[in-house]
């Protein structure tokens, strides 16, 4: 993951205070690293890999959420 992009967004308050309760129990992990990894899960699940773009973008995206579940 080389370059980064801030996302300003909102979510429902009950999902803001599970996020803060698990960030609470696991000190490895930061608010980016929980969306980097929840959004690129979500885009694997649920992309498209069928042309040669999109396997493309399919393998960096992976690559992200890899990246993202094993960092230290």
């Amino acid at each position: 993951m080389n370059t980064s992009v801030s996302i300003l967004t909102e979510i429902p308050e009950t999902l803001h205070e599970s996020l803060q309760g698990y960030l609470e129990t696991h000190p490895d992990w930061d608010q980016d690293r929980v969306f980097s990894a929840a959004l690129s899960l979500f885009l694997l699940q649920n992309g498209n890999s069928n042309t040669p773009e999109a396997s493309s973008t399919y393998h960096q995206v992976a690559r992200v959420y890899q990246e993202t579940l094993f960092q230290s």
